[in-house]
């Protein structure tokens, strides 16, 4: 039986990416929308961190479950009921009279897009050689990272011709299209194709008596758990600032627009995308993952730490240093890679959703703790009902981020590395 062809293999990750793209999109709108929703909700700064939370509350909910449930009932019945539920959330965000009921819209995404890295790597076992599972990880991260440059400039003039639900809604009626595609299209495996699968005979392995054995056996393995924490910094502190807190930042301190912000986010956020696929090329030509996700991540906790020390500096000179910083940053997708070889691969899932759960854990603490320094430190000044904030405010939020990046380092400095097959 031969290999399935490289069009069909790339159809099937291509819809997987599409989603993944989608929810990557749905994740960062907040910062593109900061000003639409603070004023329709009447929001505090704090009040909005928990709004864009809400995505990530859900989303880290759901992590470590889907692992358990792909790797039993596998990935392409994940992505038909996550595309299903994304394009529900996204309508009731859209038409949302409260922030509660724009918070239910906000978790019903996040529990969706939640399925969507851990079965995209677990179709990439099945449907693409071991050799390219770091350069395909990486593939894979810029793919999404490009949904939230859409959310960046393009979402904020499309809101500004529009309205923002107007955009948002559309996104949901995207979402439920792509859950079509996915049911007459994506397969588990190239074997329901008529093709030999590149999973290993011996490691698909039968399902386990439960759900809590597989969470048992998971949890005789540390690197997993460890990497979920170093995420928790590396991936979760740049989430939060491009995510959320990075354009009133900018556009407070540097005075210039939400937009004009939005860019510079939308580049580090390209210069992430560009990062992930580099770092997966390098680590799978070297045969390790450690070294060049501890470079990466030295890069970050440099460009924070020149961030927090001179969030004022001209823009000239900061742009350059956290566009380094966000190409450090996607060396994250090293993570997924040195957790998969440390334990077996039946497990993938699961270990993936271990793995995941740490940026989620980082971001949906940091955004609404920033929010709370944030609105500590307030002057009492507002323009057009959305609150300003003064350097020192948002440096201290920063030095908060700078400081759990640094010990996430440290972990990682902390973990054995098995040699990439």
């Amino acid at each position: 039986m031969r290999l399935p062809p490289l069009r069909l293999s790339a159809l099937v990750w291509g819809l997987a990416a599409a989603f993944y793209l989608f929810g990557f999109f749905q994740r960062v709108t907040p910062a593109s929308l900061a000003p639409d929703l603070m004023r329709d909700f009447a929001l505090s700064a704090a009040g909005l961190g928990n709004l864009s939370a809400f995505y990530y509350y859900a989303y880290a909910a759901v992590q470590v479950p889907t692992g358990v449930l792909v790797d039993r009932f596998g990935p392409s019945r994940m992505f038909l009921g996550g595309a299903l539920l994304a394009g529900a959330g996204s309508l009731v965000f859209a038409w949302a009279d409260t922030a509660l009921v724009a918070g239910l819209g906000r978790a019903l995404i996040g529990a969706a897009h939640g399925v969507a890295w851990v079965s995209m790597l677990k179709l990439v076992t099945h449907w693409f050689a071991p050799s390219r599972f770091a350069t395909l990880s990486g593939l894979s991260l810029a793919v999404g990272t490009l949904g939230a440059v859409l959310a960046g400039p393009p979402l904020r003039w499309l809101a500004d011709a529009f309205g923002w639900r107007i955009v948002i809604g559309f996104s949901g009626l995207f979402a439920l299209a792509l859950a079509v595609a996915v049911k007459f299209v994506m397969r588990d495996d190239p074997a329901e194709r008529g093709f030999a699968s590149h999973m290993p005979k011996g490691d698909r392995g039968e399902p386990r008596a439960s759900v809590g054995a597989d969470l048992r056996e998971i949890l005789r393995y540390p690197t997993p758990w460890l990497l979920a924490l170093v995420n928790s910094g590396v991936c979760g502190a740049f989430l939060a600032f491009t995510g959320l807190w990075g354009v009133p930042m900018l556009s407070q301190v540097h005075g210039i627009s939400v937009a004009q912000a939005a860019l510079v986010t939308s580049g580090m956020l390209v210069l992430f995308a560009a990062g992930a696929p580099a770092f997966g090329v390098w680590s799978d030509r070297l045969q390790r993952r450690k070294l060049p996700f501890a470079v990466g991540g030295s890069l970050l906790l440099a460009g924070f730490a020149v961030l927090t020390a001179a969030p004022a500096a001209p823009l000239v000179l900061l742009v350059p240093v956290l566009l380094a910083a966000s190409f450090g940053a996607g060396s994250m997708v090293l993570s997924f890679g040195l957790a998969k070889e440390s334990a077996p691969l039946r497990l993938q899932g699961t270990v993936t959703g271990v793995v995941n759960a740490g940026v989620m854990l980082g971001t949906l603490v940091q955004m609404p703790a920033i929010g709370l320094i944030l609105d500590a430190r307030w002057q009492g000044i507002a323009v057009g009902g959305v609150r300003q904030y003064d350097v020192s405010a948002f440096q201290a939020g920063l030095a908060f981020l700078l400081a759990w990046i640094a010990v996430a380092m440290l972990l990682l400095a902390a973990i054995r590395e098995r040699r990439a097959a």
